[in-house]
């Protein structure tokens, strides 16, 4: 059963810490394998339980990164240096030689 199924009563009780964030992690990532593994199988229809549990651990983590304010903001945050497609940086400058 997924960490996240708590009784109602318990619900907004949880501690959120890094270990619960890690631990739905590593369930994601076991979920996703399982998913994987059953489609390559041809076995769909197994799939559907694991990706409403995929489903609903992301939507939990969406929701406890939304409500963190200790997060930086990925929108706002400042870009060093942007990549591009060859894998240089697109400010940078060859050096230049001083004489």
């Amino acid at each position: 059963m997924s960490v996240v199924f708590v009784p109602k009563r318990q619900r907004g009780k949880a501690q959120i810490n890094q270990e619960t964030i890690q631990r739905l992690l590593d369930e994601n990532d076991q979920l996703v394998r399982c998913i994987t593994e059953y489609m390559q199988k041809g076995r769909a229809t197994e799939c559907v339980q694991y990706q409403q549990i995929l489903h609903r651990n992301i939507v939990y983590l969406g929701t406890i990164a939304d409500a963190s304010p200790d997060l930086p903001d990925a929108t706002t945050a400042p870009c060093e240096e942007a990549a591009t497609p060859n894998g240089t940086a697109e400010n940078s400058e060859p050096p230049t030689q001083s004489s």
